[in-house]
This record gives structure tokens, C-alpha cells and sequence, in this order.
């Protein structure tokens, strides 16, 4: 099975117009990040919820996915929007600098090739340019708690769910930090951030 038919597959089985997880929180997240007119790329965009607020938000939004099933799903609910497919393995079809911010919602966790996708969000994106995201959160606090019920563990690390990669706030900054980005900032801290099964994360292209 190829890549493409891996994910089509994934989305197939997906009940149609099911809610993202932690969506107000994500949402909320994103919008006080941009600002009308900026330019943005919804990076693994699915259905398109976070593609249309944004443009509601009047911000210059384009998604993209690797799957064609959620944007026939995006394009019948948001005949408006620009989306379109990509190849996993490509180069994104857009030049040097071409948006002011990336999003990447519940994403980076799904990535097979990490060092291509994040080459591939640097260079879209201009000297200073913003990387919002948002992944499971893996802090040795939840850790434990994941630990001590075994139900919980089992699901979270399920041998057949589809995510691949599993983060820490620690392995986050040092990963966007290796890829050219500043300033990283984790939402939350202390305890609020050691038991939320969310990161939200934004960093700056670094200027060179």
C-alpha cells in the first residue's frame, strides 16, 4: 500500500463532519496568533474547520492536504476556500517565503519524513515568519498518569493508531531549534502544561 492510499484509507474511516479534538482550545490558540490579512498555510488542513475560521478571522488561507477524502469533504462544506492536495514526498507547490505563518494543527505527529516537513515549513515561510502547531503532549507527568492506567496506555499507544511521533516540550524546542526556529514557546507551564494531553507551540523562521 502506498502512502497515498495509507492515508485515503485513514479518512475513510473517519466518520464524516466529526469534530477535531480539543477543537475551542486549538481554535482559540490560533486566532489570537494571526491577524486580517496576513498570509497563511493550513498544513494537513482535513475538513477544513480551521481553513474557514481563519477566513473568516480575513486572513489570506490556503489548506492543504495529503489525502484527497477530507478536501471533497472541505470543498462541499466550503466551496470558498483554496485547498488542495499535495504529495507527501514532494516539494510543496509554493515559492521561497510565500505565507507569514504556518499552521499545522495535530500534524507533526503523523509525519513519516520530520527533517523534509520541517524543511518544507521553513522555506515557505520568510525570515521571521511564524510556525503555530499543535501535537499530543507527552510530559513525564502525563507520562505517569497514561502509566498508571492501563486502559488509557493501551489506547494512547495503540500498535495500529497512525501517529508516529510522540513529543515532549523538551524534544519539541530542541527539534525546531536543529530546523532554524527561535524563540519557541510551549502554551501553559507548570502543571497546567505537565497534565494536557495538548501542546501548543509557536516559533519564528530565524533571521539569517
Amino acid at each position: 500500500m502506498g502512502a497515498r492510499d495509507y492515508h485515503e484509507d485513514l479518512w475513510e474511516a473517519i466518520p464524516e463532519g466529526l469534530e477535531p479534538s480539543h477543537l475551542k482550545r486549538r481554535l482559540a490558540f490560533l486566532l489570537a496568533a494571526v491577524a486580517p490579512g496576513e498570509r497563511v498555510l493550513d498544513v494537513g488542513c482535513g475538513e477544513g474547520r480551521f481553513t474557514a475560521q481563519l477566513a473568516r478571522a480575513q486572513v489570506e488561507v490556503v489548506g492543504i492536504d495529503v489525502a484527497e477524502e477530507p478536501l471533497r469533504r472541505a470543498r462541499k462544506r466550503y466551496p470558498e476556500l483554496d485547498l488542495r492536495l499535495i504529495t507527501e514526498s514532494q516539494r510543496w507547490p509554493f515559492e521561497d517565503s510565500s505565507f507569514d505563518i504556518v499552521w499545522a494543527g495535530e500534524v507533526i505527529e503523523h509525519v513519516a519524513d520530520t527533517a523534509g516537513w520541517l524543511s518544507e515549513v521553513r522555506r515557505v515561510l520568510p525570515s521571521g515568519g511564524r510556525l503555530l502547531l499543535s501535537t499530543p503532549n507527552h510530559t513525564r507527568l502525563r507520562a505517569l498518569w497514561l502509566a498508571v492506567s492501563g486502559r488509557a496506555f493501551d489506547a494512547h499507544f495503540d500498535p495500529l493508531g497512525d501517529h508516529l511521533r510522540f513529543y515532549t516540550p523538551r524534544t519539541m524546542r530542541r527539534l525546531l531549534s536543529d530546523f532554524g526556529f527561535e524563540e519557541v514557546r510551549i502554551g501553559g507551564t507548570g502543571a497546567t502544561l505537565g497534565l494536557h494531553p495538548v501542546m501548543l507551540v509557536r516559533a519564528r523562521r530565524s533571521r539569517f
